[in-house]
């Protein structure tokens, strides 16, 4: 772990038992870079199983730009495809669980990813019912912008600009608070047995503590997924992987949850 020092949550939101919230590292704003590099690693180590879930994720996406742009529209497709990126935290747990059991020297299987998310299935149904409300909601959203700013089939520059930049300032929003809950919600979930409220609110704790490397990291996702639509989403098998693992690592550096029950003796014991 880091030598970085821990801000503790304030005491009045420290109960008896365990804290209300893990307290967390300050982090350095180029802190990103290292778990990118740490990310990176993981998959040479593992590129079996790690490509096997790029590549799932990667015919998720054709499958969504295929119905959206074939009984729909670009925004239709827009739309569907942010709704994909805001779930996309929850289905990277396996990625999770395979730089996990790298951590602890195992050979990772998908197995032990399966078995994982059976132990932790309600904190991940939890997290997954507010994923998919949040998505709803910005469906809703999404198309209210296209009523309120309607666009043709060949639309005027300035229309398409303001369509554009009203659509993306309401999806940012949207983007934040999904960032901000589950940049380390669901490792937390995956290492320590602490309940999804505690992870998502130790997770916005977290974001709010390091701006400036949460900053960073958001750039990085992005980036990614700017590469991906560029190459056609041909850039992902190797691309979401390399995001997946480093969220571990970041988790692994930001968050000190030391306090709670470990998940790792089960898997141990499961190897």
């Amino acid at each position: 772990m880091s030598d970085l020092p821990v801000e503790n949550p304030s005491p009045e939101e420290e109960p008896e038992g365990l804290p209300f919230v893990a307290p967390c590292r300050k982090l350095p704003a180029t802190a990103p870079l290292g778990w990118v590099q740490n990310g990176w690693r993981d998959l040479k180590h593992a590129p079996r199983q790690s490509l096997t879930y790029g590549l799932v994720m990667t015919g998720l996406s054709w499958l969504i730009a295929f119905i959206a742009l074939h009984f729909g529209s670009l925004t239709l497709f827009l739309g569907l495809l942010s709704g994909f990126i805001f779930v996309g935290p929850a289905l990277a747990i396996g990625l999770y669980s395979i730089s996990c059991q790298l951590q602890m020297g195992l050979t990772p299987h998908i197995g032990y990813c399966l078995r994982e998310g059976r132990r932790n299935l309600g904190n991940e149904l939890v997290f997954a019912v507010i994923l998919v409300v949040v998505c709803l909601v910005w469906a809703r959203a999404a198309s209210m912008v296209h009523v309120f700013f309607p666009t043709t089939a060949d639309p005027h520059l300035e229309d398409l600009i303001v369509f554009l930049a009203v659509g993306s300032l309401i999806g940012s929003i949207f983007a934040t608070i999904i960032f901000s809950a589950s940049a380390f919600s669901l490792p937390m979930i995956l290492d320590r047995k602490a309940d999804m409220v505690t992870a998502v609110i130790t997770s916005i704790n977290a974001v709010l503590c390091n701006k400036a490397a949460m900053g960073l990291w958001i750039g990085i996702i992005v980036g990614t997924i700017l590469v991906g639509l560029m190459t056609a989403f041909l850039a992902f098998p190797v691309l979401l992987p390399i995001v997946g693992h480093a969220t571990w690592h970041g988790y692994r550096e930001t968050i000190d949850a030391s306090d709670w029950p470990s998940n790792i003796p089960a898997m141990e014991g499961s190897a």
